[in-house]
């Protein structure tokens, strides 16, 4: 796969004629999944950080120089980043990692590692060539509303994220003019600590989960610079901060860092969906371990798979409560 070099043009902003501030063009690996590589980033459908676009996606985020919105089409072979606002060169330049271009599969795929997969996985990848992990390098971003996550329901946490966004956010760059209207860059790390306990409560954010947020942002400089290291040396980092385990390392690392072996141990419904898939049996996360060992590097790729191969494990036990404290 050729990366050809961005188009880039820098501007102060974006402007009224449409012109992106910046710009990058390059080839597509064959079969390449867009929407299935990006998947990962977006926190559900109402995420105010990224909106449809009849070829690509639209999606907003803060750089080093400044907030951009950033809209990736995919056609044929081409892949195209247009960027506005101050921090259009910088998005450009990040793009290829955030597409997932970086992301190799070639060791996954090629004998003889290949042929050690369940036969369901080398199914699911003969069906799904064009995923790759992608990489945002953006810490802050994935920490904050992996915290929200934290033992509670995917809804209860998207509704709360959707909330904060949309109180605390910026309008993108352009956002109503050449970005959609309603695209939101998340609150810079500053922005977060100012957020006031009566706000996560409306959010119906526990107070446990907003207390971690608070102190993992108080060395938001630091956490940034998380996006240098390996993928391992990021997690354990992660983890020395209180009330951030192995479970909320493993989820942002999968993102930042594209991590392709990393395993969210502690989710509520993983090791009992692995277990089935591999074995017909349900299984903790002990023996989800385990049973992914022979795989070690690539654990994360193998559990994608798993997903993609459309396995459908049966409900074990009683469902996990949404609770709502944004009246009390």
């Amino acid at each position: 796969m050729t990366l050809a070099p961005p188009l880039a043009r820098t501007a102060p902003a974006a402007s009224a004629s449409g012109s992106p501030d910046a710009e990058g063009v390059w080839e597509a690996p064959e079969h390449y999944s867009l929407a299935a590589t990006c998947f990962p980033l977006q926190r559900g459908d109402g995420d105010p950080a990224f909106a449809r676009h009849p070829a690509g996606l639209w999606t907003s985020f803060r750089t080093p120089d400044g907030p951009v919105s950033l809209l990736v089409t995919h056609a044929g072979r081409e892949l195209r980043a247009r960027a506005w606002g101050e921090g259009a060169p910088s998005a450009v330049a990040s793009a290829p990692a955030l597409l997932g271009l970086t992301d190799a599969w070639e060791a996954f795929d090629a004998d003889p590692f290949h042929a050690t997969l369940p036969p369901l996985v080398r199914e699911a990848r003969r069906r799904n060539p064009g995923l790759r992990l992608p990489a945002t390098g953006r810490v802050v971003d994935a920490l904050v509303p992996t915290i929200l996550e934290q033992k509670v329901t995917t809804l209860e946490a998207r509704r709360a994220y959707r909330y904060l966004m949309r109180r605390f956010g910026s309008p993108a760059p352009g956002a109503g003019r050449i970005a959609p209207a309603g695209l939101v860059v998340a609150p810079s790390a500053a922005e977060w600590l100012r957020v006031p306990s009566w706000e996560w409560h409306r959010a119906g954010v526990g107070p446990q989960r907003s207390a971690t947020v608070m102190r993992a942002l108080q060395s938001a400089s630091a956490l940034e610079r998380l996006a240098a290291k390996s993928a391992a040396d990021a997690a354990a980092a992660l983890q020395s901060i209180p009330g951030i385990g192995v479970w909320t390392a493993a989820e942002v690392t999968q993102r930042t860092h594209a991590d392709p072996d990393s395993i969210s141990v502690g989710d509520y419904h993983l090791a009992k969906f692995v277990g089935f898939a591999l074995t017909g049996e349900r299984t903790d996360d002990s023996g989800m371990i385990k049973l992914l060992e022979p795989w070690r590097g690539q654990r994360q790729r193998v559990v994608r798979m798993l997903y993609l191969a459309g396995v459908r494990a049966p409900r074990f036990g009683p469902r996990m409560t949404v609770q709502d404290h944004r009246g009390h």
